[in-house]
């Protein structure tokens, strides 16, 4: 039934662009990059002899081919394989969407070959240090056939045939894993959970993992900004790629469809090593609940405190990541399994963020769920239900339309965990709500604060991510939830994460006061004496467009949205506050 439901358009071939780079042309055959061989300015040269295998034929087991970039070592000893799965060119490392890209968030291109996959782990360090890469051209990609599908099952199927083919190549030792960032991390949870015998280790470093909840209806709200940038600018072929756009139109409720795009979480069982951050709007969730949810028993989880890509190429935390692949591909002793199980960061906004805190699990011991209630008379966050009933409301496109609540602590606080809302909300005038929610940090003069994700914070950075790019800059921990979506998941919520069912749609009453939950994204936050927490609700964005430059999302808002507070209306925050 979802591939029924599945709707394709016509791709495009992959031809000369911004997106073409210099190794993009078909053009099957062997040779060597001798050590010192640099694709062009102003990329890393090779440090090692590189055998470069172009276009090579594998196929799949419904008889489908595609075409890998294999990047090995030269030389007669067997290496173990990095498979770069995404639908991304395999030269586009070269292009000028990618250059740009590193452009954007302030990385110097001279840190990498080139050789590498957008966002994959490249060859010029791997290489140098005995691994292999393999850079599909995944199906229906460039000159591989088929009809390329978007963060899918069939994704896990096709990597698990490419991975079992790849153990049994004469150079390979026979045992893989994957990496990267993003959609490449997206793909290790599907091809995990199909449990290729040959899959050694996995490192998804920050990506979605429900194509519903995380991509096309956040909150049950059609948000399509990044998912069409997706569909236009990616999978380009020769034949038809899946239109995720107009599967959210006709589809717009959980079904088989947005089932099979969700991985097994319950299949994953290979050691993987997580990386995560709080900041990343597109993101951040789908990385937590897959660590949430995956079977693993050997799985490491750090949260860092910028981007995904100066994190990921940063040369300490590559070095990190070989030594776990170095112990699960290599069999080495080199004592990566006292690694603590979680490492996370703590933000600061004002200079002082820490790194790399030990913990056994997310949240850390000593993290209390503690319930801030909502008073609509005085706009405070009070640790005491309000005896006295209040309201709180703003009118849809009035200035302002938010309505916010502040609380301010007298000592050293720290946030750590899964913040939640608890809210009694009113439609006046309408029958449903678009509902944003954001906790903010204040110093103590009540100004927000905030902080860049990344080393570029020029004056077109600024802008950028004035009211938008909020993966650039971190303004603080939102959700949000259309209100008609609201009944719950009894099978996947807990105290600490509200789940959402998104399979009906229950429309308010007139007069009706309803009792929704809205997860926000993890948080790691500290406060210091004389600083606040501000808690805003409103019926907008209030961080705009993940993504610069993405089309804003207009919610389907009228009326007069009305929050209740106290008795038996008591709205609350719940924060996940750390003992001193």
């Amino acid at each position: 039934m979802a591939d029924d439901q599945k709707i394709y358009m016509p791709s495009r071939p992959l031809e000369a662009g911004d997106r073409y780079g210099i190794l993009s042309d078909f053009d099957p055959g062997i040779r060597t990059l001798e050590a010192g061989f640099q694709i062009t300015s102003p990329f890393l040269p090779l440090p090692v002899d590189v055998v470069f295998e172009k276009d090579v034929a594998v196929t799949l087991r419904d008889g489908v081919t595609i075409h890998v970039d294999v990047l090995r070592p030269a030389g007669t000893d067997k290496v173990p394989v990095i498979v770069a799965w995404s639908p991304y060119g395999k030269g586009q490392g070269t292009s000028d969407s990618v250059m740009g890209v590193f452009n954007l968030v302030g990385l110097d291109n001279g840190i990498v070959s080139g050789l590498e996959k957008f966002e994959g782990p490249d060859p010029a360090y791997w290489c140098a240090h005995g691994y292999a890469i393999c850079n599909p051209d995944i199906r229906g990609v460039a000159n591989s056939e088929g009809d390329s599908v978007l963060w899918d099952r069939q994704e896990g199927r096709d990597c698990h045939d490419l991975i079992e083919w790849l153990a049994t190549q004469d150079w390979c030792t026979g045992k893989v894993a994957m990496s990267g960032t993003s959609y490449l991390a997206v793909s290790q949870w599907f091809t995990a959970a199909e449990q290729p015998p040959h899959l050694a280790a996995i490192n998804p470093w920050e990506g979605v993992s429900d194509v519903y909840r995380d991509l096309v209806l956040r909150g049950g709200m059609p948000d399509h900004g990044f998912a069409r940038q997706l569909r236009d600018y990616s999978f380009w072929g020769n034949s038809r790629k899946e239109d995720i756009i107009a599967e959210a139109d006709r589809y717009p409720l959980m079904s088989e469809l947005w089932e099979n795009k969700i991985p097994r979480f319950d299949r994953i069982t290979v050691p993987a090593y997580v990386v995560a951050s709080y900041s990343n709007t597109l993101h951040t969730a789908g990385t937590f609940r897959a660590w949430r949810r995956m079977a693993s028993q050997d799985r490491w989880l750090r949260i860092h405190n910028t981007q995904e890509w100066p994190d990921y190429y940063d040369e300490a935390n590559r070095e990190d990541l070989r030594r776990f692949f170095d112990h699960y591909l290599k069999d080495q002793d080199n004592g990566w399994e006292q690694t603590p199980r979680v490492r996370y960061s703590v933000l600061d906004l004002e200079g002082g963020d820490q790194v790399d805190v030990a913990a056994d699990a997310f949240p850390p011991a000593g993290v209390t769920a503690t319930k801030f209630y909502l008073d609509g008379r005085s706009r405070t966050l009070t640790t005491t239900a309000p005896t006295e009933v209040g309201v709180a409301a703003y009118d849809v496109g009035a200035n302002p339309d938010v309505v916010s609540f502040v609380t301010r602590f007298d000592q050293e606080t720290v946030l750590v965990g899964y913040p939640k809302a608890h809210l009694w909300v009113e439609a006046r005038g309408a029958d449903d709500m678009d509902l944003f929610v954001l906790v903010q940090k204040l110093d103590a003069y009540g100004t927000p604060l905030q902080q860049f994700t990344v080393p570029n914070q020029s004056a077109m950075a600024q802008d950028l991510t004035e009211r938008g790019a909020s993966i650039l800059r971190y303004k603080g921990s939102d959700g949000r939830l259309r209100v008609s979506m609201r009944h719950l998941d009894e099978a996947l919520l807990t105290d600490e994460v509200p789940a959402h069912t998104f399979d009906r749609v229950e429309k308010l009453a007139a007069g009706e006061i309803a009792e929704i939950e809205i997860d926000l994204l993890p948080i790691g936050l500290a406060f210091h004496p004389g600083e606040q927490l501000r808690f805003v609700i409103s019926g907008r964005s209030l961080l705009g467009p993940m993504m610069p430059r993405l089309h804003e999302y207009t919610p389907a808002n009228s009326g007069q949205h009305v929050i209740h507070s106290g008795g038996d209306h008591a709205s609350y925050l719940q924060l996940p506050l750390q003992a001193r």
